[in-house]
């Protein structure tokens, strides 16, 4: 790793494998059976998403709507909390909030996209009251979004780059000057992007010079998986758990 550690969220020796949604390509994405799979398969990091309901309580759910992943229906910013409990992933496994992934996973660190701005309060509040900041890093495709959750927080918040911050750290990697929230400890990025390249040595270098992490979403070839991980790459998030996993003990990264 050619990164120093800015934050203890980061602390781990070497690339970090992350869970993405626990492991979507399972069906259960971002479920307490789902996490533990991921738990038990030997993840420490873990990706998933919130959004508030309508009474203020954070859930661990991708969509903005139950309509695709579950057997209810409607928008989780409209719903109660009750409502929301009644759903079923898969018609299965209920949506969990995200209180209790923190509390089930005790040694887990998560890695938390932030949906929507009703979700950013709540968020907050619940990390300050169950003191697991280090343990928690912000993102969201929102540069605007992760910079209230800084401002809000300060530097005990661990937060990644935003839409904009990515674009200009890739200016930055090309020569081109461009502004970077200094407050920010990762990018985590695509590989590529509307056919354009974002992961190539340049970024890495420069996200490197400026003591930032490069984490890359979301891979599940092998092949790219190495070819990430020979660029110097600092994590990948991953929907097949296993083959990273197999992936990194080849390589002998995985601890």
């Amino acid at each position: 790793m050619s990164t120093r550690i800015r934050h203890p969220y980061l602390d781990h020796p070497g690339p970090i494998p992350f869970a993405h949604r626990g492991g979507a390509a399972d069906g259960l994405e971002n479920t307490l059976p789902q996490f533990r799979r991921a738990v038990e398969t030997g993840y420490r990091y873990l990706e998933t998403d919130v959004h508030a309901t309508a009474d203020g309580k954070l859930v661990a759910f991708h969509d903005p709507t139950l309509d695709r992943m579950t057997d209810g229906a409607g928008r989780i910013e409209d719903l109660s909390w009750t409502d929301v409990s009644h759903a079923r992933v898969a018609g299965r496994e209920p949506v969990p909030l995200f209180e209790e992934l923190l509390e089930t996973f005790p040694d887990a660190r998560w890695n938390v996209d932030l949906k929507t701005e009703s979700a950013l309060h709540p968020f907050l509040d619940l990390v300050e009251r169950t003191d697991t900041w280090d343990r928690v890093c912000v993102g969201s495709f929102s540069e605007a979004r992760v910079m209230r959750a800084q401002r809000l927080a300060g530097p005990r918040l661990a937060t990644s780059y935003g839409t904009r911050g990515v674009l200009n750290l890739r200016l930055r990697s090309w020569g081109v000057p461009a502004a970077l929230r200094r407050s920010a400890v990762a990018a985590q990025v695509p590989e590529a992007q509307s056919g354009i390249q974002v992961v190539d040595h340049r970024f890495v270098r420069a996200a490197h010079a400026r003591g930032l992490h490069v984490h890359v979403w979301t891979i599940n070839d092998p092949d790219r998986m190495h070819r990430l991980l020979d660029l110097g790459v600092d994590g990948i998030m991953t929907d097949h758990i296993d083959t990273l996993r197999k992936v990194m003990e080849d390589r002998g990264v995985w601890v």
